[in-house]
């Protein structure tokens, strides 16, 4: 197996508290949900498990993913953030999938898929974040989509109109994400638009 950064070290952003009679040793579990969320597939992931021992289906390897529930990182208080969208396709409908990134990490702070763009959604996802980050002292990192703009200046959150420099790092995970989605056309197919959020916010965490 190809060295995949991430399956070393320290694994306590994978938490396993739905765990009740699940029969597959825990660190076993979080070998699992690395490596599919490091790039193989649900296949080669359970081929690998097979190699250590332990014997799970597809489906198996799915729920763990799903049901650790994996979130971006909560209560951090950036100097800058890139907000963006971009499109994903579920089922052959066109969703968007807005993220929130700390260009100085280059982690999501947030994520959600909607099914337009909006002033108002973008309100909303805004919100979401303010919940979950202190943004007194942010500055956020558009592009010129007058929507974003809009919605920054209705929240009365700080914003500059940039297309180069640090916002490029919200470009840089929408490049990876659909990478990671490639094998899809950049689309999900037979998955519910809430499972596909779900994944898209495991993803985030890795």
């Amino acid at each position: 197996m190809a060295e995949i950064p991430r399956l070393s070290g320290r694994s306590d952003w994978i938490g396993l508290e739905f765990v009740e009679r699940e029969r597959t040793p825990s660190e076993l579990m979080e070998t699992g949900i690395r490596l599919y969320l490091a790039g193989l597939s649900l296949s080669t992931t359970v081929s690998e498990l097979e190699k250590l021992g332990v014997e799970r289906s597809r489906k198996a390897v799915h729920d763990w993913v799903h049901k650790a529930d994996l979130q971006p990182a909560t209560d951090v208080s950036p100097d800058h953030i890139a907000l963006d969208e971009t499109v994903i396709r579920i089922n052959g409908q066109q969703f968007w999938l807005y993220a929130a990134v700390d260009p100085e990490t280059n982690k999501f702070l947030h994520i959600r898929l909607f099914t337009t763009t909006t002033t108002a959604l973008t309100k909303q996802f805004l919100q979401e974040l303010r919940e979950k980050h202190d943004l007194d002292d942010t500055v956020f990192l558009v592009d010129h989509a007058q929507h974003l703009a809009a919605a920054l200046q209705r929240a009365g959150l700080r914003f500059q109109s940039v297309r180069h420099g640090n916002r490029n790092a919200v470009e840089r995970v929408f490049r990876e994400v659909k990478r990671r989605t490639s094998s899809f056309s950049y689309s999900f197919s037979h998955v519910e638009p809430a499972t596909a959020e779900s994944w898209l916010q495991a993803f985030a965490v890795w």
